[in-house]
Order: C-alpha cells, then sequence, then structure tokens
C-alpha cells in the first residue's frame, strides 16, 4: 500500500474526537469515543489497522477545500467519466450554536458524494479494525440495506440512503454510480456496544446543520489583526482540537507519527501539556475568545488538584486523568515503518520544573486580561506552585523538549521557574496573608542572576539549552516571548541572530539544535515573534510568509517539516504550529504584546 504524505490528510472534528481523511478520500484514522480512545480506523499506522473509502473507481486529479470557517471539507475528483466532490464531516449535534458545538456530539462520520457532470462510478471500501487494528469485527445485515459491525466494546452501524450495502464478512465493498446533480450520503455511526444504540442522522441534512455549527461558532469570534485568513484556520483548528466537554486542548489529534522516519521518536499527543499552557491561552484570546480561554483554564485548575510535594505533571488527560502510562502496539507497523507505536505517554513521569511558571502566567493573563479576582483554590494553588519553584528550581529536570536521557539544567526551564516567581509577586495582592512577595522576589532575582550567568556562553556567543552545554538551542528564542529579557537586549540579540545564522534555513525554518533533521514549527513562529519585538518587522514578514508556505492546501500543520523533502512530519495538526502562528501574525500586528 502506498502511504500517503502526512500533508495528503485532512482534517475532521466534532469537538469530541477527529478523524483524518486522505486525498484518496479514505479516512485512515478515527478514535470515535474521545480524542484520546482506541481507534476503529488506523490504516495511518498500519495497512490493516482499518479505513473507510469512499472515491472514483477510475484515477482522479483531485482539488479539495475547507468550507470557510468549518471542518466541512469538499474534496472534488475530476474523472474522465466526470466529476463528483466527496463532502466529509463529522457531525454536530442537531441544534448546537456557539459554545455548544461538541459538548453532545453523536459519533457520527458523514459522507455526502455529490454528481457535479457525467456519470461517475464509485467504489466504497468499509474495512473497521476496532482498538487500534487488534479486533477483527462482525458485520450483520440490518434492514435498509444498513451494515452493523461489533467487536469488543465497539459497535458501527453504516447506511448509505438508497444505497444497499452487504457485508463480505469482514469488510462492505461496494459500487454505485453519480450522476450531475444527484446526491448519495453515508453515515457511519459509534456507539459503545452495551450502551444506547447508535444515532441515525441523514448525511445530507446533517452535512449542512453541521457547517452551520462551525459558522455560527466562528461567528462570535472576531480576529482583528494581520494574516487574517490563516488566523482564523488556525483557530478552527483549535477549536478542532478541543475537547468540549472539559475545554482541554489536544496537543495533537494522533499518536506515534514519527520525527524521522524509520526512527522511534514516534510518541502519543492525544493529551493536554500544562507546559503550552500560558500560549495557548494567549492564542485563544487573540483568535478566539475568553470563553475558550477561562474553560481551558478551569480544566487545568481541576486537573492538577491540591498541591503537595510531587512536581505538578507536565501533561494529563482529556478529562484531567494523572496515569498515562505509556506502552507500545507491538502488532502495528508504524508509520512507513517507524516503530514503536506507543499508547499512553510516559512524560508525564517526568520532572519539568517550567510546568509551574506556565501555569502561575496563565492565572496572571486570567486575572489581567479578564480583571477576574482569584477565588481560593485559585489562591492555594497558585502559593503552592510558588512555594514549590522556591524549593526546586536549583534541581535539573527534562527539560521543554522532555528529553529520555539524563536530566540538566536546562535554560527555558529556569527562565520560567523565574517567571513563575515574576508573577507570582505580581499576584501577590491577590493571594492573602501567606503571600511572601518580598521572598519570592529574592528568589526571583536570584534566578534571574544565575541564568543570566550559567547560560550565556562566550565562545557561542549566544544563550545556549543547558547551563555548561555549548550546544545551541532554539529553545532560547523564548526568553524574549515570555518576558525575561527584551529581544533588544545585546547578549539576547546576539543569541537571536545567532540562532538565524546556525538553526535556519532559507526557506524559514528552524530546527531546534545543530543535529535535529528537521524543521520545527513552533520554534520558527518564535524568531518570527523575535524579530518582530527587535524592530525587524519586514525581516519577520518575510520569515512569517515563508513559513505559511510549509503548511499543506488545507492550511494544516504537523509538528515539523524535512528539511530535505519539505515534508510534514510528526503529530498531526499539531496544536502548538497553529498556537505559534497566531501568536506570531498578532505580534507582527501588536509587536509589543505580552
Amino acid at each position: 500500500m502506498h502511504q500517503p504524505e502526512f500533508s495528503d490528510y485532512g482534517f475532521l472534528s466534532d469537538c469530541r474526537s477527529g478523524a483524518l481523511v486522505g486525498r484518496d478520500g479514505s479516512i485512515d484514522w478515527w478514535c470515535p469515543h474521545r480524542f484520546d480512545a482506541p481507534s476503529v480506523f488506523a490504516r495511518l499506522l498500519d495497512p490493516a489497522g482499518g479505513h473507510w473509502r469512499i472515491a472514483p473507481l477510475a484515477a482522479s486529479r483531485v482539488e479539495r477545500a475547507y468550507r470557510p470557517d468549518t471542518l466541512v471539507l469538499r474534496t472534488v475528483h475530476h474523472t474522465p467519466e466526470g466529476s463528483v466532490a466527496v463532502i466529509d464531516a463529522l457531525a454536530a449535534e442537531v441544534g448546537a450554536r456557539a459554545h455548544q458545538l461538541g459538548m453532545n456530539s453523536p459519533a457520527v462520520l458523514l459522507r455526502v458524494v455529490e454528481g457535479l457532470s457525467g456519470r461517475v462510478r464509485m467504489h466504497l471500501d468499509f474495512a473497521p479494525r476496532p482498538e487500534y487494528g487488534l479486533l477483527t469485527p462482525y458485520l450483520h445485515e440490518r434492514p435498509e440495506g444498513a451494515v452493523l459491525a461489533t467487536a469488543g466494546p465497539v459497535a458501527l452501524v453504516l447506511r448509505g440512503t438508497g444505497q444497499v450495502l452487504r457485508p463480505d464478512r469482514d469488510r462492505v465493498a461496494h459500487t454505485f454510480e453519480v450522476s450531475a446533480g444527484q446526491q448519495v450520503g453515508f453515515d457511519l455511526a459509534y456507539a459503545p456496544v452495551y450502551g444506547p444504540p447508535p444515532a441515525r442522522l441523514d448525511p445530507v441534512t446533517m452535512v449542512e446543520e453541521t457547517a452551520q455549527a462551525w459558522e455560527a461558532y466562528r461567528e462570535t469570534h472576531r480576529y482583528p489583526g494581520q494574516y487574517h485568513d490563516q488566523v482564523r484556520t488556525s483557530a478552527t483548528v483549535l477549536t478542532g482540537l478541543t475537547y468540549a466537554r472539559s475545554g482541554a486542548v489536544a496537543a495533537a489529534l494522533t499518536t506515534s507519527l514519527p520525527e524521522r522516519i524509520g526512527s522511534d521518536r514516534n510518541y502519543d499527543y492525544r493529551y493536554s501539556w500544562l507546559r503550552d499552557f500560558a500560549m495557548t491561552m494567549r492564542a485563544l484570546w487573540v483568535a478566539a475568545c475568553p470563553h475558550e480561554a477561562s474553560r481551558l483554564f478551569a480544566w487545568a485548575a481541576r486537573s492538577i488538584g491540591r498541591i503537595g510535594d510531587q512536581p505538578v505533571p507536565v501533561l494529563f488527560g482529556l478529562e484531567g486523568e494523572r496515569d498515562l502510562s505509556e506502552h507500545d502496539c507491538a502488532h502495528l507497523r508504524g508509520y512507513a515503518d517507524s516503530r514503536p507505536v506507543r499508547i499512553g505517554n510516559d512524560a508525564w513521569r517526568q520532572r519539568q520544573l517550567d510546568v509551574p511558571g506556565e501555569v502561575i502566567a496563565a492565572v496572571w493573563q486570567l486575572h489581567d486580561y479578564l480583571g477576574e479576582t482569584l477565588d481560593e483554590e485559585l489562591r492555594e494553588m497558585v502559593l503552592g506552585l510558588a512555594e514549590q519553584v522556591a524549593a526546586t528550581w536549583r534541581q535539573p529536570d527534562r527539560g521543554m523538549w522532555e528529553t529520555r536521557d539524563i536530566e540538566r539544567h536546562y535554560l527555558s526551564s529556569k527562565v520560567l521557574c523565574w517567571g513563575a516567581m515574576h508573577r507570582a509577586v505580581q499576584l501577590a495582592p491577590q493571594l492573602g496573608g501567606q503571600a511572601d512577595p518580598r521572598r519570592w522576589a529574592g528568589i526571583r532575582d536570584e534566578i534571574r542572576e544565575t541564568v543570566l550567568r550559567e547560560g550565556w556562553h562566550d565562545g557561542i556567543g549566544a544563550y545556549t539549552g543547558a547551563f555548561g552545554s555549548a550546544e545551541l538551542d532554539a529553545s532560547a528564542l523564548f526568553l524574549p516571548v515570555v518576558g525575561f529579557l527584551p529581544a533588544t537586549d545585546p547578549r539576547m540579540r546576539s543569541t537571536i541572530e545567532v540562532i538565524e545564522r546556525e538553526l535556519s534555513t532559507d526557506d524559514g525554518l528552524v530546527r531546534r539544535w545543530n543535529t535535529d533533521p528537521a524543521g520545527f514549527v513552533l520554534c520558527s513562529f518564535w524568531l518570527v515573534e523575535c524579530l518582530a519585538m527587535a524592530g525587524e518587522m519586514e525581516r519577520a514578514r518575510v520569515l512569517f510568509e515563508k513559513v505559511l508556505g510549509h503548511a499543506n492546501d488545507l492550511g494544516l500543520f504537523a509538528e515539523q517539516v524535512d528539511l530535505d523533502t519539505g515534508a510534514q512530519l510528526g503529530n498531526t495538526p499539531q496544536a502548538l504550529s497553529h498556537i505559534g502562528l497566531i501568536n506570531a501574525a498578532w505580534r507582527l500586528t501588536e509587536p509589543t504584546t505580552d
């Protein structure tokens, strides 16, 4: 089987889960119960992992686009017989509008085939494989030409308007014709096998209803800055990665898409990271609305719970689960034979000292942007996190890139420890009698002096990735972004120049370090922000537009981009990449924003 490029996939979402549909008409990834639940289609990670394809029998030329401000995808196939459009969506709940989107999504995939010209023969191939391909379901004929698939905890019902579908042991293979002006709809509904039956929806009606739900949602969110269309697309992607019931934003839709083809750097990103917290909230405020940012914050506060002696984990499940123990799916070959396929992420066990800084910065944003007062639980959380940083900031940790070797004194971690103390001092008037701003200010200043002394490398002329290290690291670009140093500071300006010279490419990509084989999209947008804050607006815009050119035809970004081929790499669509785009666009609009 030909393995599609990551950029070949379009993203569908119902704000409960998401699916990936290729240019070839095959849905190769869907975890219907929840973003981080087991899949029913996983051909993305193994040819035998399950899929649902609808496409012309003849070879076709493909054009595709989202309906504006939605994740309803229209793919047009031009064949020698004529042209057809296939409209794909994950159904919204009937009547869902504004912030109701995703609260009660029915878990139904919708596919509508529209004849545009001629008479085109189409083929449907439906091969569900629940539990990441471990299960082969029984298929049963049902009234009105429907097919029921059951295996383990999963029930799926496939229907087609005016079509009689017949199972052939473990799959459905069905051929039909579509003429100009004709519509044929299909819906695939999921339900837990021991729960209520799967929903039954009219696909043609519900595609339009779903599009209207997305349009109504986006209509309540106005972005006033530059690069309006790209920001709106990224904001829609972020909404699509949001688990609406809790407000948590999944880092990506997928697991184990490799950072390098054939490597073992394959991780599960279907969870929500606290490290990304302040950046995510800022992007939501800029391009979405305060409601989503406030819900994300409420989710994080509940997930963290009462602060104890143990470090706060860097990530949680989408409903606040803490134990995300990792295991390998040995039966899956992995994308392009890139093993292992991992479920869960053991980074939750790591000590990562930057987490409190992100959370306290988010509390500050909540107070500063929205003027909200802190309730008792928030005050207790900030006090606990500040004291945790005061007691632990001198320790080594795993760092922003979550290394799995030894702990080090990472520059970015120390800077965010400074950020925790800095914002805790500013929040002290809101924290009551237990606040100790004088002591916190002393610790803040000590951290700052330590970073300025130990983080700088004279021989390189830059702040490096870890104390005592000669290795350049693009995470140093984070210093101006979080307000630790102005971009115009002489040493910071030198750091930006060295990173631009040593780690960036002519097409705008920035590697994380010298031996990194791929450009990291977020770091590329950080460089845009740094140049804008340094007053080099024209260079920042040129760089920004180069980075935009690495999105796929639908405006989607994965985590990284291969330097040789330009192919996207890593899990997709990647929230941090789109967050970086939004924040960089706003920086180009308002260079001095914090």
